[in-house]
């Protein structure tokens, strides 16, 4: 039988769960309004997405490299808990999100959600039953793909917060490994200067230059000002003019040189970049609880 948008709606309102959700359970019992809200609890998908607008900025950053060091997935999935982003599903769920995103070289969410996993369920089915098992929202946040043709990528995570993926020509494991390192130290914009949008060096410069004639200087001193604070800058935003984490008296780029090495390009990402987190009072949450609990 046809299912009426009517009765979507009313499928939706009453569960919570995703339009798309909605139609299959009701074409599956045959538009039994009933057996179709059983269906969605059985299939967790019933409250995953009135649970879609809670903060989720804990969770981990998983990654996935191809046998041959050619290409990589790097993908943040996120959880409400810290506790919850240590356990054993959801970090396994969240390694074969960034294997299946390698497989298929795939940085969409939408398409990715739609991919068969291991279990025989798809990536966002799997995500909503454990929604609906474990009671936080859960989201497959950002995915970002690397390649290269002729060099290798290698990676370094520091716990499950942070993760680097990292492509480079002439680089053996160990040198990989150690830039990675010295990326997830700090926050690069680009390999070197050459890289940046120059729109970011600009708008910099012009931030100095409104700073350095407040000094009253003449101009050709603030011009020289600007151009050391320049150069300072750069170095602080660009791998290949900072000082190496693991030995701060030479620089990555002539610790790339000893080996003739070149990286062609790193992606780090961290749990929670741009979310803003909520302060929770957890004492206050519980006798709210209690409260609501005695009517």
């Amino acid at each position: 039988m046809a299912v009426s948008a009517a009765l979507v709606k009313e499928l939706r309102e009453r569960t919570g769960a995703g339009m798309m959700d909605c139609k299959k359970a009701l074409d599956e019992t045959q538009g039994d309004l009933d057996a179709a809200i059983e269906f969605l609890r059985v299939k967790g998908m019933a409250g995953a997405d009135k649970k879609a607008g809670r903060v989720a900025a804990e969770g981990v950053i998983a990654i996935a490299i191809s046998d041959d060091k050619k290409s990589a997935a790097i993908a943040e999935v996120n959880c409400e808990t810290d506790f919850v982003a240590k356990g054993d599903e959801f970090q396994g769920f969240a390694n074969e999100v960034a294997r299946i995103a390698l497989a298929n070289q795939m940085v969409s969410i939408e398409d990715l959600g739609n991919q068969m996993m291991v279990s025989g369920k798809t990536v966002d089915e799997t995500r909503r039953a454990l929604v609906a098992k474990i009671g936080e929202n859960m989201q497959v946040r950002r995915i970002e793909l690397v390649a290269t043709d002729s060099g290798e990528i290698g990676s370094y995570q520091h716990g499950e917060k942070i993760g680097v993926v990292v492509a480079m020509n002439q680089g053996n494991d160990g040198l990989i490994r150690d830039v990675a390192m010295h990326v997830a130290a700090t926050k690069l914009q680009a390999i070197s200067a050459d890289d940046l949008d120059q729109a970011v060096v600009q708008k910099e410069r012009d931030i100095l230059t409104d700073q350095a004639k407040e000094s009253g200087k003449p101009m050709e001193i603030i011009e020289k000002m600007i151009e050391g604070r320049i150069r300072k800058f750069l170095q602080e935003i660009t791998l290949l003019g900072q000082p190496f984490v693991k030995d701060p008296d030479q620089t990555v780029e002539a610790l790339l040189k000893q080996s003739n090495a070149t990286v062609t390009r790193f992606i780090r990402l961290e749990v929670g970049e741009g979310i803003e987190k909520q302060t929770v009072n957890f004492a206050e949450e519980v006798a709210l609880a209690a409260k609501a609990a005695q009517g």
